[in-house]
């Protein structure tokens, strides 16, 4: 017993400060990613104000605009309910929109993701679906169906129902993601993913930025 006390009292206050350094950092990455992602879709609103503001009448070309998520998360059901969508509403038609997936790739051609491999198998579902249906009235109602429900991604009978209500083929999706023994699908959420990898390097250069000061 009195070992069990001398251990107790051995913990350092500099232990008890790393462990709360830890915490903390646990939930600043919790939230930076998602973050990351909000930057990214207001910078492509933002882009696509400004050139339209100025391009005048007639003008043909669509502005780039991109979001990253992760399919079972709820900050990506808040993201799209409350910012994707409504976006997508007023600007589609004049917008290139993609929609790219969190996680790390992995040494033996694969992925890692931060809800485990039934993640992955729902961002595969999801970006085979962009694929196949690349209208986004169509991917991201879909999408949206599913993220509703976001626990039970990527379960067959979610899956389905949702494909239903959005006239989704569900054995051509189900193809997209067993194409060449899954390679195929596997191969869209890598490529995904190093997109999403890629703009992140940028989005921290912008917070960098505005965390500069302002000289006087």
């Amino acid at each position: 017993m009195d070992g069990k006390q001398q251990l107790a009292q051995g913990i350092s206050s500099e232990s008890l400060r790393h462990s709360s350094s830890m915490s903390s950092i646990s939930r600043l990455r919790r939230f930076l990613l998602p973050m990351l992602a909000i930057i990214l879709l207001l910078r492509g609103v933002y882009d696509i104000s400004y050139r339209y503001k100025f391009a005048g009448p007639g003008i043909t070309h669509l502005v780039p605009l991109e979001a990253h998520i992760i399919s079972k998360c709820p900050d990506t059901r808040d993201a799209l309910r409350e910012l994707i969508l409504p976006v997508m509403q007023r600007v589609y038609d004049k917008v290139d929109f993609k929609l790219n997936y969190i996680g790390t790739p992995t040494a033996d051609d694969g992925v890692e993701c931060k809800h485990g491999p039934s993640e992955c198998m729902g961002n595969i579902i999801e970006l085979c679906t962009r694929e196949l249906y690349p209208d986004p009235k169509i991917n991201l109602g879909f999408i949206m169906c599913l993220t509703k429900d976001y626990p039970h991604i990527p379960e067959r009978a979610l899956v389905e129902d949702c494909a239903l209500e959005h006239a989704i083929d569900i054995r051509a999706i189900n193809e997209c993601a067993a194409r060449d023994d899954g390679a195929y699908g596997m191969g869209l959420l890598r490529n995904s993913i190093q997109r999403t990898t890629d703009y992140s390097k940028v989005a921290r250069e912008q917070l960098t930025d505005l965390r500069r000061p302002m000289l006087p």
